[in-house]
């Protein structure tokens, strides 16, 4: 192997871990916001034995309420057939934060939101476009993350929230 190949190699196998994703790793403990401004670390509400999904949006990004849009419509029968969790964490920051609690309002979310205005947990998950959702097991850990929308998305994260659930 001549130098120029093993830089070529050494240059891919960079790349290739920065943009690996988090999956398999504990989801991260970092403080983020109640819509009512109260700080909490995000663990506290991903709780042991119970499936988590999270997803990152903001209230300037239509995929992101497309996506959180079709969950909502399914939410309830995923909290009762597989004891799902959502949280969906807001990327606002502090000046159109003040728009997401009318948003939230009018579009009847039962879900929990929070806000990572600051982009703390962005940052901590690496993970650069919105929407971008995680799929959290029972035990913590990241087992599943997507980025981007398309009708039908949804389906699949039932599909892998089935599966966790053993069902």
């Amino acid at each position: 192997m001549n130098t120029k190949q093993l830089l070529i190699l050494l240059i891919v196998g960079f790349m290739s871990l920065a943009f690996t994703s988090p999956t398999g790793d504990k989801f991260p403990s970092v403080m983020v916001k109640t819509l009512d401004g109260k700080a909490s670390d995000v663990n506290d509400f991903i709780k042991d034995g119970k499936i988590t999904v999270v997803s990152f949006w903001a209230t300037w990004c239509s995929p992101c309420k497309r996506e959180l849009d079709a969950i909502s419509d399914m939410y309830e029968d995923w909290q009762e057939d597989y004891n799902v969790e959502l949280l969906a964490i807001t990327t606002d920051n502090a000046r159109t934060l003040a728009k997401v609690p009318a948003m939230v309002e009018t579009k009847g979310w039962e879900f929990t939101v929070l806000s990572d205005s600051k982009q703390e947990l962005q940052n901590a998950l690496n993970f650069q476009t919105i929407p971008q959702t995680f799929l959290i097991d029972q035990n913590g850990n990241i087992v599943y993350s997507h980025n981007g929308y398309n009708p039908g998305d949804e389906y699949e994260l039932e599909d892998k929230i089935k599966k966790l659930a053993g069902k």
